[in-house]
């Protein structure tokens, strides 16, 4: 997302939050992809989705998946273009937005089935929070702009509120990031930002804070429909704040979601073992290039 750094600026003081413990439904949406392993002609990977309820001070959860996909150069598209036309009736053609690639396409179709079970909950609950995991930024071919407007339209047609937590963040204030700033405040409070200005066709659908909701280090990217009027999205986030344990600042059910989509390494091989004998698939074990070139120095691409 690029935005002028120069233009962004916090609204202060920030706004103090005092927990409201009137009984409100929490909802919380994760996804995660993983690669179960390479076969000669592509990538074999996993998608598997939870969606976690706090209603009635008890947490209820759904897990999807599963969902095991072969993906190769040959059927790619193919793939996406099915996934994207059963779960938003838009097939990927009509769109203006760029094709994956075979490295994209694991990380799109997690998204997809991401934003369907957001817009799905949207749709099923009333008066309820709905936490996502991310920002709402749209405009990218993961999150078109249309999509994201119609699933807040849908929870705000049923007074329900999104909020979106970030655990990482680009934004950066006097060249610090925004969620690494000390404001000498006790928490719960809410430090508002202001001056956003994306680069179009990027676009920023929230209102944007930086969220310190409880005693500890870490403090979060929040971003609140916009559409809410302002003093409601402070009310909504007293409410989750009386509603829902906090660790870290971070909401539990949303923690739970992101737990219950998670793979473990036991799911891994077992997934590996049904792949090969139930489909015949072949997973190649290819050499590691770095241990090759460069012996006890050569860590991976993903090490320091």
């Amino acid at each position: 997302m690029e935005i002028n750094p120069q233009s962004i600026r916090f609204k202060m003081p920030p706004k103090t939050l005092k927990p409201v413990h009137q009984e409100t439904t929490v909802a919380a949406i994760d996804t995660s992809v993983i690669k179960i392993g390479e076969t000669s002609t592509g990538t074999l990977i996993a998608v598997r989705g939870a969606n976690v309820l706090k209603h009635n001070k008890h947490y209820k959860y759904t897990r999807l998946g599963p969902f095991i996909f072969h993906i190769t150069e040959e059927n790619k598209h193919e793939v996406y273009n099915t996934l994207q036309k059963a779960y938003f009736d838009s097939p990927l053609s009509l769109n203006h937005y760029s094709l994956p690639s075979l490295q994209q396409t694991p990380t799109r179709i997690a998204n997809l089935l991401e934003r369907w079970l957001q817009s799905i909950t949207a749709k099923a609950l009333s008066n309820a929070l709905i936490l996502f995991d991310g920002s709402l930024t749209a405009g990218t071919p993961d999150t078109p702009i249309p999509l994201m407007k119609q699933i807040l339209a849908d929870a705000r047609k049923r007074y329900n509120i999104v909020l979106a937590f970030s655990k990482m963040t680009n934004l950066r204030v006097n060249g610090h990031v925004i969620t690494e700033l000390q404001v000498g405040n006790k928490p719960p409070y809410l430090l508002e930002m202001d001056g956003l200005k994306p680069k179009p066709p990027i676009t920023v659908l929230g209102d944007v804070y930086v969220a310190k909701l409880a005693h500890g280090n870490c403090a979060f990217r929040l971003d609140i429909d916009r559409e809410v009027p302002s003093e409601q999205q402070i009310q909504s986030v007293e409410k989750l704040i009386g509603n829902d344990p906090l660790s870290q600042s971070y909401p539990e059910t949303l923690r739970l979601a992101h737990i219950f989509c998670t793979f473990t390494a036991n799911e891994v091989i077992a997934m590996q073992h049904f792949a090969t004998r139930q489909y015949g698939l072949k997973i190649l074990n290819r050499p590691d290039m770095h241990s090759l070139l460069f012996g006890p120095f050569g860590k991976g691409e993903y090490h320091s």
